[in-house]
């Protein structure tokens, strides 16, 4: 197999060396070498270690991810529906993953203020709480030029007032244990909304707010490819974001 020089440049990128990487994700640093020297492919819970450790995702380190097709049976068994809108997403569907999450709720979004005014996101969260789960919730920096410039985009130029208003509506949940409130000025690509093991993606394009964007429904599989190409670029937004 060709050497792995995508990882070999990360590795170079982050400051870490293949030992450090080995430690970091609990393999022995002979297997890091032959992910290089040989282009040799980890199991899947390594895999998703190592993009995080690495702050890439796993198809840019192992692109040939993109065409196996076990990876592609394994992506199409995730996929539970799809929408053509956000807006087209039944009620019923937001109100049941919400209701049902224990665990694990993420949000990331601009401003989300449907879930508030809809869904009683600030009443989910209070609960989830109370029961030991654990809350982050991600909205964009209504002083940031990157939120002012999306919402000029999308045509929406009160964008900035909508992410404070949320920010503000979820002010009095931010304390509670379990519970992380923090702003960002990323431009997504994405807003993410996770579950448990449940993600909504409504991916965004140029031009277009997300509530005329699609909504995919994935549900986390025995591989989780794109569960968790969604769940790493949560966390790379939360990563670089700062408390609301």
């Amino acid at each position: 197999m060709a050497a792995n020089q995508r990882i070999r440049s990360a590795l170079t990128s982050s400051g870490m060396t293949a030992s450090a990487l080995a430690g970091a994700v609990g393999v022995d640093p002979k297997s890091v070498e032959r992910w290089i020297s040989q282009g040799r492919v980890p199991h899947p819970g390594t895999r998703a270690r190592v993009a995080e450790a690495l702050g890439h995702d796993e198809t840019y380190l192992w692109p040939q991810l993109l065409l196996d097709s076990r990876a592609a049976s394994s992506a199409q068994s995730e996929l539970v529906q799809l929408w053509p809108t956000r807006e087209s997403v039944p009620g019923d569907v937001w109100r049941s993953l919400l209701t049902r999450t224990t665990e694990r709720l993420d949000v990331l979004a601009y401003a989300g203020g449907f879930l508030v005014e809809a869904y009683g996101l600030a009443s989910e969260i209070e609960r989830i709480s109370a029961a030991g789960g654990q809350v982050r919730v991600l909205l964009g920096d209504p002083e940031s030029e990157a939120v002012r410039l999306r919402g000029l985009n999308e045509g929406l130029p009160a964008l900035p007032e909508r992410a404070r208003s949320t920010l503000e509506y979820l002010a009095h949940v931010k304390g509670l244990p379990g519970v992380d409130v923090r702003q960002h000025d990323a431009p997504l690509y994405a807003s993410i909304y996770r579950f448990d093991d449940e993600v909504l993606a409504n991916p965004h394009t140029h031009g277009a707010p997300a509530k005329d964007s699609p909504v995919f429904h994935y549900q986390r599989a025995a591989e989780a490819y794109l569960f968790n190409y969604y769940a790493a670029a949560f966390d790379r937004v939360w990563k670089d974001a700062t408390p609301a």
